[in-house]
This record gives structure tokens, sequence and C-alpha cells, in this order.
């Protein structure tokens, strides 16, 4: 009866060790995201510095900055109009407002916020100089970017096809204040859009874990039953 017994003792023993470890991994990475998400959010909160001449997303993504400038469009270009990006955002789906920044010599683009779906993104933009506080951002978002023929509606903010076509530098600012202000409702950079799923993950494979075990001590049951 022993020797019938050893087998299904293995496997279930070896299945549930399995589970239970990729459960142990994820309580691991649940460490190391809310390591990374408390490093992000003390990065959003400090000081404002200036702009930096070369940012670069590993070293500068969520930095704080601080820049004055005007809205700049090309007269003689074919964008002369805010560029709008159509999502669910906080607070319900509406249009993000990006347009051209002209600041110290240079031009960046800057997220200015949200405006209702119902505005259809046309908006009113001052014409004259604003101080823009906010933070670097490379956007990794999920959904189409393709933009419309013009270039000026966009269903994902793409930073390097927005710049090429609106003649910037691939450098993206969101606004979280805007003096004077603007019609568009900042809406700054956040740890909210990070994806932080571990624990659930984790509680699955230890559940499966604890219906693996459960399971091999039935089988070994009913195996020592029938051989009683």
């Amino acid at each position: 009866m022993i020797r019938r017994l050893i087998l299904p003792l293995l496997f279930g023993l070896l299945g549930t060790a399995v589970l239970a470890g990729l459960g142990f991994w994820q309580l691991q990475r649940l460490a190391w995201k809310e390591g990374l998400l408390t490093e992000i959010n003390q990065r959003i909160g400090e000081d404002p510095v200036p702009l930096p001449r070369a940012p670069e997303e590993g070293a500068h993504d969520f930095m704080p900055v601080t820049l004055f400038g005007a809205i700049a469009f090309r007269p003689d270009g074919p964008f002369a109009q805010p560029i709008r990006v159509f999502g669910a955002w906080r607070g319900g789906r509406g249009y993000r407002i990006v347009v051209p920044v002209e600041t110290d010599g240079r031009r960046v683009l800057v997220d200015l916020g949200i405006v209702p779906l119902a505005t259809k993104g046309a908006v009113d933009l001052p014409d004259g100089p604003l101080r823009i506080v906010g933070n670097l951002a490379w956007p990794d978002e999920v959904g189409p970017s393709t933009p419309v023929p013009s270039h000026s509606e966009y269903y994902a903010r793409d930073v390097p096809d927005m710049a090429r076509f609106h003649d910037t530098e691939p450098v993206l600012v969101v606004a979280r204040t805007v003096s004077p202000e603007v019609a568009p409702r900042p809406s700054p950079v956040g740890t909210e859009g990070i994806p932080n799923n571990h624990l659930g993950y984790a509680i699955q494979w230890f559940g499966l874990a604890l219906v693996w075990a459960g399971m091999t001590l039935f089988l070994l049951w009913r195996i020592r039953r029938r051989t009683v």
C-alpha cells in the first residue's frame, strides 16, 4: 500500500510547493512595487527645478520642473491648434489638451489638463506668458496612438509623433499648476495608473496551493480506502 501512495504524495508535495513558491514570489514583487511607488511619490513631491537641457526617461521621469513660456504654434505651419488626446481619465472621459510651449529658446510639449467630452476639445488658450509647474513624463498608455491626418487628435499621448509633427523637442511636461489659469483642468501625474495587483496574485497562488494540497489528501485517502 505504501508504494501506491508514494507517487501521488510526491506529485502533491511538488505541486503544492511550486504553487506556494509562486505566491511567495508575488509577495516579493509586492514589496518591490510598493517601494517603487513610494519612491515615485517622493520624486513627484520634490521642489520643482528648471527644465533640464536634455531630459532622459530613466533619469528624469516624474521630475518636478518649472518653466516660463508661451503657447507657440508655428504661424506658417499646418498644426496651428491644440493637440487633443481622447480617452478615459480620472474623473471621466474627455480630452487632454497638449500644446507646444516656447521657453528659453526651446519648444517642448505641455499637457495642460482635461476638458469635458461635451466641449469636443474646443478650448480658448491665452496668448501671453505662462508659468507652468509640472512633472516630466513619458506616458506608457494602452490604446491606439494613431493620430487623425492633421496630427491634432490622438487616442494616446504619443510624444515622439507629436513632437515630430509639431516641431518640438520630444519632451512632455504634465502641468500641475498653470498661472494664469487656463480652461483645461490640470491632471497631474501620479501613481494611480501604475498597476499593483501582486497581493491579489499571491492570494490566488496560495489558494491554488491549498486546493492542490486538499486534492492530494483526498486522493491519498481514496487510494488507502481501496487498499485496506
